[in-house]
């Protein structure tokens, strides 16, 4: 009676385990926009193993849940979650960039700043705190009386402080929440850049891009320095083969000169 009891429990508690990554995994479907037929073709499986996984009537291997991690493109640490859903151990884990096994990346990092010189870099994490900066970044940052590894957003939602260092703030507002809206999607939400998207949404409302002129190439920030405007635009980079959740999350901001008296500017300053 006591076995049987046991692997009834055993059962019950198995079905809330492959529930629970089958919720997990209809959400990550819903948020790439994508059917269980769409999903199934793009991972060489059935669309009703899909539905399977889903509902919990069947429990997917290891290798199936890294199989269909890769194809919504999951990040690291939602992979963490949908595997533990799964019953199985998290393979990711996330160390400081000051720890030893970190040497190279910080390494890497700052030979990427430092390089960038005499034009503004910044390393920043998923929430957009500066993590390193190199000297350019930090003397267009004190302009405004900014130092010691700011919050970006935090910056942009302060208007007097943003308004004070970009001559064009709102179009530049404008752009950051579409790009803002783009990685919320690629984390799957998130709370911190869906509040900064709803807060930054209202410094610019009934506003469209339309109200900033004809399209340009790329959208410049125009920032205040002393007498002098720098217009920069940007690019970014990332690290290709990231198995670490921070190095994952991090990414490189280079800012180049948008024109040739910013270049002049920017060079004379370094010397």
């Amino acid at each position: 009676m006591f076995a049987k009891q046991s692997g009834i429990m055993k059962a019950e508690r198995n079905l809330r385990m492959q529930n629970s990554f089958g919720n997990a995994l209809k959400d990550w479907r819903s948020q790439r926009r994508m059917s269980q037929l769409d999903l199934g073709l793009a991972a060489n499986v059935s669309a009703r193993h899909i539905s399977f996984l889903e509902t919990g009537r069947a429990r997917p291997s290891r290798p199936m849940v890294f199989q269909l991690c890769e194809t919504l493109e999951v990040p690291h640490n939602a992979r963490n979650v949908l595997l533990n859903a799964a019953g199985f151990s998290s393979p990711y884990s996330q160390r400081s960039l000051d720890e030893d096994e970190m040497a190279d990346v910080r390494k890497a990092v700052e030979w990427t700043l430092q390089r960038h010189d005499p034009f503004p870099a910044f390393a920043l994490d998923r929430h957009w705190n500066v993590v390193k900066a190199n000297k350019a970044a930090s003397l267009l940052l004190s302009a405004a009386g900014i130092s010691e590894n700011p919050n970006l957003l935090n910056l942009m939602l302060n208007t007097e402080l943003a308004s004070q260092l970009l001559e064009n703030w709102q179009e530049v507002t404008h752009h950051l929440v579409t790009r803002l809206k783009t990685e919320n999607a690629h984390w799957g939400g998130d709370a911190v850049l869906e509040e900064a998207i709803e807060k930054l949404n209202k410094t610019i409302s009934n506003r469209s891009v339309e109200d900033f002129g004809p399209a340009a190439p790329f959208i410049p920030s125009n920032y205040r320095m002393g007498d002098q405007v720098l217009s920069l635009f940007s690019t970014l980079t990332q690290f290709g083969t990231a198995q670490d959740i921070t190095i994952a999350e991090l990414k490189i901001e280079m800012m180049f000169p948008a024109n040739e008296e910013t270049r002049r500017f920017l060079n004379a300053i370094s010397i």
